[in-house]
């Protein structure tokens, strides 16, 4: 039995969740999210919330049913909060600039990088050496900062490159004489 699954995803005042088909939608102030939904699972919007619940006995349905229910949560939570992932840069010369639609990227290359930041998503740059990526889609905020990252990965001597905010870097001690 899924412990997380039992419990109804609670839907604030402002938010409406419609089913139509195979589709959920979520609307809210932050916009508008959908999710395809499984056929293992029941999905029940009622006043106060919604509750998933599994379709049938099966293994597969009872192995979806925690992750079905975080998804809708997090489609909740999207269109209410959103959601923010913090890039922290560290290194010489390494700096950070949006600039509209894009943001620009300056890693130690000998051309900078450019990236188109997703529709949906928004990118600012409190300072050089911080990028904050929000957005309501859960899983866009964090490929963008995936995508991000994986330009310039932290490394353990020095500790140059991107990490996420709160992410410890295991640093090795370098050569001896």
């Amino acid at each position: 039995m899924s412990r997380i699954g039992k419990k109804a995803v609670p839907v604030p005042a402002g938010v409406t969740a419609t089913i139509e088909g195979k589709q959920m939608t979520v609307k809210g102030p932050k916009g508008t999210l959908g999710l395809a939904l499984r056929d293992e699972i029941k999905y029940t919007v009622e006043d106060g919330g919604i509750s998933v619940q599994p379709a049938n006995d099966s293994k597969q349905a009872r192995a979806f049913w925690g992750m079905q229910r975080t998804m809708v949560q997090n489609l909740v939570t999207g269109v209410t909060d959103g959601f923010t992932k913090k890039l922290l840069i560290t290194g010489v010369g390494y700096r950070a600039s949006a600039q509209g639609r894009k943001l620009k990227l300056q890693l130690g290359y000998s051309h900078d990088v450019d990236i188109d930041v997703p529709e949906g998503l928004e990118v600012k740059t409190p300072d050089q050496t911080t990028v904050e990526i929000s957005g309501a889609d859960k899983q866009k905020v964090g490929q963008l900062a995936a995508e991000i990252r994986r330009w310039r990965k932290p490394e353990p001597y020095k500790g140059k490159g991107i990490k996420y905010d709160g992410e410890f870097i295991f640093r090795k001690e370098g050569k001896k004489k």
